[in-house]
């Protein structure tokens, strides 16, 4: 049988180049994050889909990879509904898993826990350059933590992780959902409206705020509540953000509690005394995030000389207590790891200090005591800390030489049969 050459659609093969980058980064992430105090665990790749299916992953539980029943459990002859051949699926995100975990395991872990998830990820997407049906996501979360001592430390964990990766002049846009639903209800808008109105805000970088403004109206919103809405972020804008966000609470009035604006205010005013990378702290009204899991604060790292985002998180404070029966509160951040490795890629990134690396192109006569003596000095030079890689000598050197240029190889050490060459 001929041997099938393209991996499954959407998904791809890791080259060694991008594979020495990816375990560079990974280092990286985990050396940080063990420096802010966050402990790895790791869960299966495979969950029940009546927990991926927990009305908690928003439009990713639409994009499930379903696995079949196994041996006993499955009747094809009786089976009359989806159910009846599936019962657990590919997990979509590493969050569900990460609730799940905690339910089962609270009493094992310290309070509060803090947690560091690296691992693949799948959904059925369309899939895109970019953006492939299996990914790598790089989780934090913090359980346990009520105070915006989370925040301020996922902040800083993941802007100080970037900085070390060679990320700067980014942005940490920072929100908060109560401040979307007190601007929400300030404009008049129905509540059983108010995830229609924020889908529409989320477009506001695309469509600008007169595009969110004709939308909103062409879905039957009141003129009046729709200009009120927009003049609130028509008066944030070109302000500092303790500016901005002080204007729009004291706006608000009563509709916003006074703890959600000077909290916001003391994590912007931390992290920005007290970071170890080059970035800023931007408090933006309308950033959004679509997951509806989340309850508190919202964050997302904003690269606009890349062409996006390159991450997020926030508070999630109701979804622990679906499977636990009491609510934890809970705080995560995501970097978007496939998009830094990416980045990185396109950008020609080279990894600092890398040893030197050495190829032995051994002639192929070469054999008994001649080879073990080269051997022994390949082996002496790994022992100073060099790569060095020992391979026979192809019929055409200068492509091998070329090919192993291409994959960081510096110098070369040339061994014949024949010492002459």
């Amino acid at each position: 049988m001929a041997l099938i050459k393209k991996p499954v659609t959407g998904m791809k093969d890791i080259l060694p180049s991008e594979m020495q980058l990816r375990d560079y980064c990974i280092s990286i992430i985990k050396k940080t994050y063990a420096e802010f105090g966050f402990n790895s665990i790791e869960t299966p790749c495979v969950e029940s889909l009546a927990n991926l299916n927990s009305k908690q992953g928003g439009e990713n539980e639409k994009l499930i990879f379903k696995v079949m029943k196994r041996g006993e459990k499955l009747n094809l002859e009786t089976a009359k509904e989806e159910n009846d051949l599936t019962d657990s699926g590919l997990r979509y995100d590493l969050t569900v898993p990460l609730v799940r975990f905690y339910a089962n395991h609270a009493s094992e872990l310290p309070a509060p826990f803090k947690a560091l998830q690296m691992g693949n990820v799948w959904r059925a997407d369309r899939p895109q350059k970019g953006r492939y049906r299996q990914f790598m996501q790089c989780d934090i979360d913090i359980l346990g933590e009520a105070s915006n001592l989370a925040e301020i430390e996922l902040i800083l964990a993941t802007t100080t992780t970037l900085g070390r990766l060679g990320f700067k002049d980014f942005k940490i846009r920072i929100n908060d959902r109560q401040i979307l639903k007190a601007m929400a209800a300030y404009s008049g808008f129905p509540e059983e409206e108010y995830d229609n109105v924020f889908i529409t805000l989320d477009k506001m970088d695309k469509i600008g705020i007169d595009g969110v403004s004709e939308e909103l109206i062409k879905m039957g919103f009141a003129k009046e509540s729709v200009d009120k809405y927009l003049e609130l972020f028509r008066e944030a804008e070109g302000k500092g953000s303790v500016e901005a966000l002080t204007d729009i609470a004291d706006k608000l009035g009563d509709f916003l509690s006074a703890e959600v604006k000077e909290g916001l205010t003391e994590i912007i005013n931390s992290v920005e005394g007290t970071k170890a990378a080059q970035f800023e702290m931007e408090f933006d009204p309308t950033l959004v995030r679509g997951m509806s899991y989340y309850t508190g604060t919202i964050f997302e790292v904003a690269m606009p000389q890349y062409g996006g985002s390159c991450g997020g998180g926030g508070r999630y404070d109701k979804m622990v207590g679906k499977f636990l029966g009491q609510d934890t509160p809970a705080c995560g951040f995501s970097i978007g790891f496939e998009r830094i490795i990416m980045i990185m890629m396109d950008e020609g990134f080279k990894i600092p200090g890398e040893s030197a690396k050495v190829a032995y192109l051994i002639e192929k006569g070469i054999k008994g005591d001649r080879l073990a003596e080269i051997i022994a000095q390949a082996q002496k030079e790994r022992a100073e800390g060099k790569q060095v890689l020992v391979v026979r000598m192809n019929k055409n050197k200068k492509f091998q030489k070329q090919q192993l240029t291409e994959q960081g190889y510096e110098e070369f050490k040339d061994f014949y049969e024949n010492p002459l060459g």
